[in-house]
């Protein structure tokens, strides 16, 4: 049974980031900053009225990105949890020139609320699931490829929601210059992914499958329509992965091109793609009516930040780092944090799903015992030893040393066993050694070299 209240009460988290987290496994504090939308969601009721009356009508649409402009009070996607209206006080007049107030009028039930701040709200959780997803690799970082000059260049993601039929042009596909049906559609897959001189040498996972997947959707809407796909290498390892790229191919008539594409340019209504076709040793130029950019996978906005709130480790491209990739890949080195989906690194809808399961399932195993166990190498204070300069606990990366009062009144550090993954970071930086990791003390290191010494 699903307790309706709570889950009301997770649903009014939404539009809300994390300012804070404090505590360790079993004990987080969560502080959530919920942003004003300018809209008591309690009132509002989704009926969508503002949005047509709404006379701004410029505003960036975040969910189509930028394909079409949106009105500036408008409900995010048609199935947004909750259905609730926003305003976006960049685009909104009553915020930009003091005066509008169109929404405040129309709307039956009152919900509109200009002078509405943001909320900090406390929350109390055993455990925290990471599942931040992934951003796009700026497009504006390829010149030559023109993308943001050229209407007609666009990305993989907005292609996505011009197919999609809750999408800006239900689902029609529509040149963005002039409205016209493409007839002839280029796919440029790796478009930043797998280049050191970009700084992103991996493979974005999926490029290959959703543009095989595009390509047949285009003939599909589009039946008199080419489309031409220039790759590097086609990866497609998944159940079933490969049948369909071949499908596409065959059943489809998708020319697939092995090779880089150098230049995209304009010329009259035309964008011409200029590439390689590396089989062949030639040199290729196609003039399209449409270019879709395979842009790389990046890790999500603000995902260093998250890591450092969370104090789990990232690496080198901000992906969030497991604790064992084979043995604990959904587990991070910070009891209590799990991982799901995109922000460990690029991974497909099925993999996602499975990881998301498999943290969830982490959870609830966390959940049903009444006892933790805990690894034997962690930190051990000697309370006669601290001074309680409580260097340790400034140090410690995963918040494991807490400050304790003794009953003399003497303040000592106090290593909290569940969190402690034994890295020995407080061992190092203790001015006394009053604090040592168990089975790997100071005079049990001695105590091996000099047997190994005497041999």
């Amino acid at each position: 049974m699903v307790d309706v209240a709570q889950h009301e009460k997770i649903k009014l988290h939404a539009y809300s980031e994390i300012d804070e987290i404090k505590g360790y496994v079993g004990n987080y504090q969560i502080k959530v900053r919920k942003k004003a939308t300018y809209v008591d969601w309690s009132k509002c009721t989704g009926c969508g009225a503002c949005m047509e009356k709404c006379p701004t009508r410029n505003a960036y649409d975040h969910f189509n990105f930028g394909v079409a402009p949106t009105r500036a009070i408008n409900i995010p996607f048609p199935q947004a949890i909750p259905k609730k209206a926003k305003i976006d006080p960049a685009f909104c007049r009553q915020f930009t020139k003091g005066k509008c107030g169109v929404c405040a009028k129309i709307c039956p039930t009152g919900a509109i609320n200009y002078e509405m701040q943001d909320e900090i709200v406390t929350e109390d959780v055993g455990a925290i699931i990471v599942a931040t997803g992934y951003g796009l690799f700026d497009l504006d970082k390829f010149p030559e490829y023109g993308a943001g000059r050229y209407p007609d260049v666009i990305s993989g993601i907005q292609y996505e929601r011009i197919l999609n039929a809750s999408g800006p042009t239900s689902g029609h596909i529509l040149r963005p210059s002039d409205q016209t049906e493409p007839k002839t559609v280029v796919f440029v897959s790796c478009a930043g992914s797998r280049d050191k001189s970009l700084g992103i040498p991996y493979c974005s996972n999926f490029c290959c499958m959703y543009i095989a997947k595009q390509a047949i959707l285009t003939k599909d809407h589009v039946p008199d329509s080419q489309s031409y796909v220039f790759y590097m290498d086609i990866r497609s390892p998944g159940k079933g992965y490969d049948e369909f790229t071949r499908r596409a191919q065959e059943e489809y008539g998708v020319k697939y091109i092995r090779g880089r594409v150098s230049r995209i340019y304009p010329k009259g209504k035309k964008m011409v793609v200029r590439g390689a076709d590396t089989l062949l040793g030639t040199q290729v130029e196609i003039e399209a009516d449409l270019v879709v950019l395979a842009t790389a996978v990046i890790s999500a906005p603000g995902a260093a930040g998250m890591a450092e709130k969370l104090h789990i480790s990232y690496d080198t491209f901000g992906f969030y780092v497991e604790s064992h990739p084979k043995l604990r890949p959904v587990d991070t080195n910070t009891s209590g944090v799990f991982l799901a989906g995109a922000c460990q690194g690029p991974k497909d809808i099925p993999a996602s799903v499975g990881q998301g399961s498999a943290a969830a399932s982490k959870v609830q195993s966390l959940f049903s015992r009444d006892m933790l166990e805990s690894d034997p190498a962690i930190a051990q204070v000697n309370i006669n030893a601290c001074v309680g300069c409580l260097k340790c606990v400034k140090t410690c990366p995963f918040q494991a040393i807490k400050e304790e009062e003794l009953r003399s009144g003497k303040k000592v550090a106090k290593v909290i066993e569940t969190v402690c993954a034994g890295c020995g970071v407080c061992t190092s930086t203790c001015p006394c050694g009053a604090i040592q990791l168990q089975h790997f003390t100071d005079n049990q290191l001695l105590a091996e070299v000099n047997a190994i010494c005497q041999r």
